[in-house]
């Protein structure tokens, strides 16, 4: 069964099989632009410049190593890293402290982030789920949009 719903001229369409549900949004070149500049800006200001580095971080049961932000990237160096992933216990994610989504260890309090985009979920443990039905005056979390 399908409700199609009309918001600025772009029209969702709304799914439900049983317990599942999947909304789809045909959009208008104009929406497309903006939702697709509007993410650009946020990732790429995602951390200052002056705050990025090379560096390790925990990321589920491995070290990954790149460029990012300094609250991200915590480990200076990979062997840095594969000490702290040895020492599980210090390691936050290992108390899986997400609902849902990937645990990444960081240096702000409370010492992770939980990831949740692709879950269906949001919020600080992605414990909240993303609404199915648009609402007008409602700011969609970045984590429910799918593209």
């Amino acid at each position: 069964m399908a409700d199609v719903h009309t918001l600025g001229g772009n029209a969702v369409s709304i799914y439900s099989r049983g317990p599942h549900i999947r909304a789809t949004m045909r959009v208008t070149t104009g929406t497309l632009l903006l939702l697709t500049v509007t993410c650009l800006l946020w990732y790429a200001r995602a951390c200052e410049p002056n705050q990025t580095q090379n560096g390790c971080k925990i990321y589920g049961t491995e070290c990954t190593c790149g460029f990012g932000c300094k609250t991200e990237f915590i480990y200076r160096t990979r062997r840095a890293c594969l000490s702290a992933l040895r020492e599980r216990s210090s390691n936050i994610c290992y108390r899986q402290p997400c609902v849902r989504g990937i645990c990444i260890q960081t240096v702000q309090e409370p010492g992770y982030a939980c990831k949740c985009e692709g879950t269906g979920y949001y919020g600080q443990r992605c414990e909240k789920a993303c609404p199915t039905v648009p609402v007008r005056g409602l700011v969609f979390p970045h984590e429910c949009v799918v593209i």
